[in-house]
Formats: structure tokens, sequence, C-alpha cells
């Protein structure tokens, strides 16, 4: 065997790790040649199955165009936001301000503790019936049904957080004079950000998902209304539309949250810092 050949392999491991390296070093050229190559073999293999079980991409963006041009999805989907942004809103902000009580009343620990065990171990779907007899068929329900879906894990996560929050951090704070409203403000809010913010990152699917739901048992509305419409007609290709606008939407709140979350994160620097 030559000194050439004997050379070869090593040669072409060093090209294989220098492959691996590039490619790791760019991770988005990596996710869009995937993401090309699974719309690619989507498109050639569903063209041989039948449209009434399966669709393929070029079929849905022609969907897509023709239910945004008749005004058909932009209303759904405005009929769906409404709801969706206050249920969301009432998740978050009642979720922060019932765990932040709950963690700092142990009379409200006692009493509330039982009920939101029960409440949670309940699947939400099984009380939906109960919500749509109390609350009807209108925004009122598809809100209070999406509250009930979403709500835990703000709660629950902020209780956590402000319960992690280490005790020699407070007597610090104590032995330094700080009121109760700066120990609170500098040192254990700064402290529950990360659990929070996972909270609301939960709740934010969970959101979605408590959006559609409401919209399969309330009403033929928004972008469930559609969903269950094209789904009865064997729409495959229209079926998919609303289905990726709520992905996309679950999406695009997720990067917001963490945004959102990174720029706290700084904010809970300079608090320690300041403090």
């Amino acid at each position: 065997m030559s000194k050439v050949q004997q050379g070869l392999p090593t040669l072409e491991a060093g090209r294989g790790a220098g492959a691996v390296a590039w490619l790791k070093a760019h991770p988005n050229i990596v996710r869009a040649a995937s993401v090309i190559v699974f719309f690619g073999y989507w498109e050639w293999a569903a063209r041989d199955m039948s449209p009434l079980f399966m669709t393929y991409p070029s079929a849905i963006f022609r969907a897509a165009w023709a239910i945004t041009a008749n005004g058909e999805l932009p209303q759904a989907f405005l009929a769906s936001l409404w709801p969706f942004a206050i249920g969301l809103f009432i998740s978050i902000v009642g979720g922060i301000a019932l765990g932040v009580l709950i963690a700092q009343f142990w009379f409200l620990e006692y009493v509330l503790d039982p009920f939101l065990n029960a409440l949670y171990a309940i699947p939400r779907v099984a009380l939906v019936p109960l919500i749509i007899l109390w609350a009807g068929l209108e925004t009122t329900g598809k809100v209070t049904i999406l509250v009930s879906i979403a709500i835990f894990p703000v709660i629950i996560n902020t209780y956590a957080g402000i319960k992690d929050v280490r005790g020699g951090l407070l007597e610090i704070g104590k032995a330094y004079g700080a009121t109760e409203s700066q120990i609170f403000f500098k040192i254990i809010l700064p402290a529950s950000v990360p659990y929070i913010m996972a909270g609301v990152r939960l709740a934010v699917g969970l959101a979605i998902i408590g959006m559609v739901v409401a919209e399969f048992f309330t009403a033929i509305t928004g972008l469930g209304g559609l969903i269950v419409n094209y789904s009865n007609s064997f729409a495959t290709a229209k079926l998919f539309v609303p289905i990726i606008v709520i992905g996309l939407l679950g999406v695009a709140l997720t990067e917001f949250v963490m945004w959102i979350e990174r720029r706290l994160s700084r904010w809970r620097a300079l608090e320690r810092e300041r403090f």
C-alpha cells in the first residue's frame, strides 16, 4: 500500500470534520435546507394521494390566497384575536397577581391551595359544557374557557418563583434597612422573573389551545370555526390554512415573550447592582 493510499482516510476524515464544523457554524443554513427538503418532499409525495385526505404546499398556498382575497381568513382571524387577547391578558395579569398573593399571605395559601389543586387536576375541556351553560356562547364564554386553561401555569410558576427566593437574600435586605416594598421589588420580584416568564410562555401555548377549543364548542366562528367547516366539507387544502396561521401565531408570540424575558433579565441585573 502506497503512502498516498495510507493518507486518504486521514484526508477524508479531515474533510468530514471540516464539513461538520462548517454546518455547526451556520445553523440557519441547516434549518433552511431542512425546511426546503421537507416541503419539497411533501409537494412531491402528496401529489399522488387523494386530495380528500392529503394536500401539498402549493395547493395550500393557493387556498390561502383565495380565502384571504375573499375576506374569509381575515374575518376569522380578527374574530379569534379579540377574545384571545382578552383571555391571555387576564391569564397573565391575574395569574401573576394570584401567585404573588398566595405566596405572600399564608392564609390565602391555605384557603386556595385545595381548590387550585383540584381545578388543576381536572381536564379543563371537561368543564367547557358547564362554562358554556354559565357564561354563554359569545365572547364571555370564550374568554372564560381560555382563562380556565391558560391561567394555572402562571399562578403556579409565580408562586414557585417567590417561594424559591433564598432566605439569605431577604435577611441581607432587612439588615440594610430595606422596607417590605423595597424587598419585594428589589429582591423577590427580580429573582422570580425566570419562573414567571416560564409560566407566561406556557400560558401562551395553552391560550392558543383554549382559543381553538372555545371556538369548537361555543360557535362556528374564528379560526377554530374555519377548521370545523373545512373539515366537514373535506376541503383539505383550506383546512391547513387556519392550522398554519395558528402555528405561526404561537411562534410569533413565543418569540415576543422570549424577547421580553431578555429585556427583563437586564433589568434584573441592574436591580441587583443598585441594591
